[in-house]
């Protein structure tokens, strides 16, 4: 069975900046960088992700590229007298990442649309770049799509990176499937307790009971 194009590719973005894509990538951050820090952009550059996120080359659906500053917090230094280890300048990160910082600052200049997703472009020594996926509720083409009509009825479709419903809020807020589960006592109990109920014994005692074994 042949793979189709959107799997190639995702196969250049796993090592974007060799080989020939690489001096594409050279070619665009030089231009990115002097463009401002929200842009709306014609399409998508990453094609396959965008329509994983539910982007569609119709009316009310809008991409736009965000530059975000790469690093942890900027804070002044203190005028008072301190020992170096409590000036509180270096070394202070937020709890989200810069994807959602980005879905959020889309979020604040588009605020009459909704944010479905965003995925990772780019990045240079000081920023990095992402796409945002917007899409227009009051739109007449995207409401009566049977995909997207959620967002016209949906209470909790406004200001989605705000109260952290887009997938860069769930993972910061360990809502995602791989992070915070299974090292949890939740987890534990809940498998426990499943085990009890098929009547499942613990993988130890299959060597106790195969070393007691008569035969």
């Amino acid at each position: 069975m042949s793979n189709s194009m959107y799997y190639y590719m995702g196969e250049q973005w796993k090592k974007p900046y060799e080989g020939n894509h690489g001096k594409l990538m050279k070619e665009r951050l030089y231009k990115w960088r002097r463009e401002p820090s929200i842009i709306r952009v014609e399409r998508p550059t990453r094609i396959d992700r965008a329509r994983k996120l539910g982007y569609k080359a119709k009316q009310g659906i809008i991409v736009v590229r965000v530059k975000v500053r790469k690093g942890g917090m900027r804070k002044e230094r203190p005028s008072s007298g301190r020992r170096p280890k409590r000036m509180g300048v270096n070394k202070y990160t937020v709890h989200k990442s810069l994807r959602l910082i980005a879905e959020e600052r889309a979020q604040m200049k588009y605020k009459d649309l909704v944010v479905l997703g965003s995925y990772y472009v780019g990045e240079d020594g000081n920023h990095k770049w992402y796409e945002v996926i917007l899409a227009d509720r009051n739109n007449p083409v995207v409401s009566s799509d049977a995909e997207l009509k959620w967002i016209k009825t949906s209470p909790s479709a406004s200001g989605r990176p705000n109260r952290g419903l887009t997938y860069a809020g769930k993972k910061a807020r360990g809502l995602t499937k791989s992070r915070g589960l299974k090292t949890t006592h939740n987890h534990k109990w809940k498998k426990k307790e499943k085990e009890r109920i098929l009547k499942k014994r613990h993988e130890a005692s299959k060597y106790v009971r195969f070393f007691n074994s008569p035969n």
